[in-house]
């Protein structure tokens, strides 16, 4: 499974001017790609929704290497209700930490060094004030998990990922791919997990040529299929093949076929200026101001 690597999140964005200046200003992102839709995605990359969308991919470094955010933004939704599934991203940066205060967002500190706080519309983020790590310095996704045995038992055995740690007192564990890689932490809660509209999705890649057996695995092992392998055209770029994936819990996951996917994710350095112009452009504020719709 050492072919195999974790990518982005994906975040549904009510807001794009707040959640931008969040990601570049705060954290210190940069945006590696922007593109516009004008009708929902095969793969539902934008949710359920099959109006005119925007991607925005943001990253400390480019998504051969680090591990990234996808924001979408459906226009005409101005937010999205949140559940209890995703938990938060944890990143290494002293300088996040020291943008936070510059620009007063708010902070809240957990434990010496270690602070909360929250992009657009309630995602958690947790900043640890240091100096960030030479690989990459989002070190984690936590996703929560009703049954933290079941949901090691598809992520390690059949998805293959190494067990970091684990501790069944406070019922989290910790996988992944690679050592110098964004780690998966999984986190069990009392109750069911409910995704409700904010409901993300975690991408990783793998060679194109095992897409079609990790499929055969799910059918074998009565597994959810939420999109069956599929090849998403994007104009002017590579075509990608991807299966999306549902864990127990019915969190998105997204394998796609890592050739195709390193000449697609490829740093676009007109990407800043195509989501100012786009953001510019979209007069949603004034129009929801005006009707005062949700």
């Amino acid at each position: 499974m050492e072919t195999r690597r974790a990518l982005h999140f994906v975040f549904k964005v009510g807001n794009r001017f707040q959640t931008a200046r969040f990601f570049r200003d705060v954290l210190g992102m940069k945006v590696l790609r922007h593109e516009e839709f004008e009708e929902g995605c095969k793969a539902t990359c934008n949710g359920p929704y099959d109006g005119k969308w925007s991607k925005t991919m943001v990253g400390f470094g480019p998504e051969d290497d680090h591990f990234v955010a996808e924001l979408t933004y459906n226009y005409g939704i101005k937010d999205y209700k949140l559940g209890n599934d995703f938990k938060g991203i944890t990143v290494a940066s002293s300088q996040a930490v020291s943008n936070a205060r510059e620009l007063k967002w708010p902070l809240t500190e957990l434990a010496e060094g270690v602070f909360e706080t929250e992009a657009p519309g309630g995602y958690k983020f947790y900043l640890q004030n240091q100096s960030p790590p030479q690989s990459d310095p989002v070190l984690k996704v936590t996703l929560a998990v009703s049954d933290l045995q079941k949901s090691l038992n598809y992520w390690s055995n059949l998805l293959g990922m190494k067990i970091y740690e684990k501790n069944e007192e406070k019922q989290r564990a910790l996988l992944g791919y690679a050592d110098n890689q964004c780690k998966l932490e999984l986190q069990g809660i009392k109750g069911a997990v409910d995704h409700a509209a904010a409901f993300g999705r975690i991408a990783f890649s793998c060679p194109q040529k095992e897409l079609p057996d990790l499929e055969d695995l799910m059918k074998r092992e009565k597994q959810k299929i939420l999109t069956p392998l599929v090849s998403l055209d994007t104009p002017g770029k590579a075509t990608v093949q991807v299966v999306i994936l549902a864990d127990p819990d019915g969190h998105e996951i997204c394998f796609v076929g890592d050739e195709a996917f390193r000449e697609l994710s490829k740093m676009d350095p007109t990407g800043n200026q195509l989501l100012d112009d786009a953001m510019a452009a979209d007069k949603s504020d004034e129009w929801f101001a005006k009707r005062s719709k949700r």
